[in-house]
């Protein structure tokens, strides 16, 4: 696989990068993406919904004299902004000049899971959505800080129902478990002593309060350090201990490069994460200019977001829907903001179990033959049989290629830049694709090579980087 390829993909979500990273080179492209500017201002969708308590007590006292039609509306509406948040973030993985920030952003939203089904409130899973934005490239225990104190992540862990004397174990527990320092380094008693400390942690208007009526004041013991603790305090002692740094660099590993990374790369480079006092900027740097001199390829299965972002730029698919990526995502089973569970998205073999394939293939005969991947098209791709009834429009697909080479010099420059390797066998399959007599200048020349690039999606190497 071309390199500079390669690497557009591990650090966005298709090759569209690649003519970047050959002509800054991967270290100042890296610094290019730490300083990419991000739009701030709330989006127009989200205008008109309540942003602050005193906004949503008055909102759900006025439904309670709605009848059943005009709360159905309502209900009908958040929905609706529900999925506009989804296409608004799917814009911006597409649209950023350097989209390793929405990269970063979707490693943060499947490490501190907090799910619109269960918080329900569009404007908290903003503001949870905006501060992994805003502290992609920063500091993990201030951005763990930040999270803690989440809105969106005191409502999905349920620490409003975390009161002194009526103790909520959930935030504490995957404070723990899940945001830092994982199974095994820690003890029963230091969750029970945690969820006293976040007691009376509460909803508020921009961030999390303590309510002083359901806090617990009183002295708790928490990896063998007394006092009277808090949510910052908490966060303060985990990461103070000795093997708080290798949760987050196996996950790190795990998202950009290695399904199974070794446990020598995930304590190296944990190590330095320590030794930089959890600064994200010199991890990133560190991992990705070590691993890009390693020449190290396919030992990652694509995600969704990589495999539809990918075809979409290869067929140089111009005016899509995003509406269309967000189905085929919910399909995959990587439906934003809205994991099954607190541990998040699963990646590695999840990513390519035999239904998921099948999908993954149709949907590539659907985009290379010129038809549009509508919702209802993604809802039928699931069975083997189910194909759309009609094509919706139809529009023309164009492959990159060299006019002024044959048949093989073409193949080879697609599998470069879509494959690891190419065996003996796949070079007979493509070279029965574009045969021998084929003509690249040829005005129909580009269906031919659409064909190839066809049979390319759907073999098992192009379906790793």
């Amino acid at each position: 696989m071309k390199k500079s390829n390669l690497w557009s993909l591990r650090l966005g979500f298709s090759g569209k990068e690649a003519a970047k990273i050959e002509k800054f080179g991967l270290e100042k492209f890296l610094k290019k993406s730490y300083d990419s500017k991000f739009d701030t201002q709330l989006p127009d969708f989200l205008q008109d919904t309540p942003k602050t308590i005193a906004e949503y007590k008055a909102l759900r006292q006025s439904a309670k004299n709605l009848d059943p039609e005009e709360k159905n509306k309502i209900q009908k509406k958040e929905t609706q902004t529900t999925a506009e948040l989804k296409k608004w973030w799917i814009a911006k993985m597409d649209t950023d000049e350097f989209p390793l920030r929405e990269k970063m952003v979707c490693f943060w939203h499947n490490h501190f899971v907090s799910t619109s089904q269960k918080v329900k409130i569009n404007y908290w899973i903003y503001q949870h959505n905006m501060i992994l934005r805003e502290n992609a490239f920063g500091n993990f225990k201030e951005l763990t800080k930040k999270i803690v104190k989440s809105n969106a992540m005191v409502k999905y862990l349920d620490n409003v129902d975390n009161k002194k004397g009526k103790i909520n174990e959930n935030l504490s527990r995957e404070l723990l478990e899940l945001f830092t320092i994982g199974i095994g380094n820690y003890t029963e008693e230091d969750i029970k002593n945690g969820a006293r400390a976040l007691a009376g942690l509460n909803y508020g208007d921009e961030a999390a309060v303590y309510r002083k009526n359901l806090e617990d004041n009183s002295i708790k013991t928490y990896f063998g350090r007394s006092g009277n603790w808090k949510s910052d305090d908490l966060v303060d002692i985990i990461f103070e201990q000795k093997n708080i740094p290798y949760l987050i660099t196996r996950k790190i590993l795990k998202w950009f490069l290695y399904d199974n990374p070794s446990e020598e790369s995930v304590k190296y480079y944990g190590d330095y994460f320590r030794k930089v006092n959890f600064e994200m900027k010199p991890l990133l740097t560190k991992i990705f200019t070590e691993e890009y001199a390693n020449e190290a390829s396919g030992n990652k299965i694509k995600d969704p977001l990589v495999y539809i972002f990918q075809l979409i730029d290869e067929l140089q698919l111009k005016g899509y829907n995003e509406a269309m990526i967000v189905a085929f995502l919910k399909q995959q089973g990587m439906d934003l903001y809205n994991q099954v569970n607190v541990k998040g998205w699963d990646g590695g073999n999840s990513w390519l179990t035999s239904q998921v394939y099948l999908q993954r293939n149709n949907t590539s005969d659907l985009l290379c033959s010129g038809r549009s991947l509508s919702k209802k098209a993604v809802n039928t791709m699931m069975m083997e049989s189910s194909k759309p009834q009609k094509e919706l429009g139809k529009r023309e697909v164009k492959i990159q290629f060299d006019s002024n080479g044959n048949n093989k010099t073409i193949i080879t420059e697609l599998s470069d830049r879509l494959l690891c390797n190419v065996n003996e066998s796949m070079q007979k399959d493509m070279e029965n694709l574009l045969k021998y007599d084929f003509d690249p200048k040829n005005p129909n020349a580009n269906y031919a090579v659409v064909r190839l690039f066809n049979y390319i999606t759907k073999l098992p190497e192009y379906q790793l980087i």
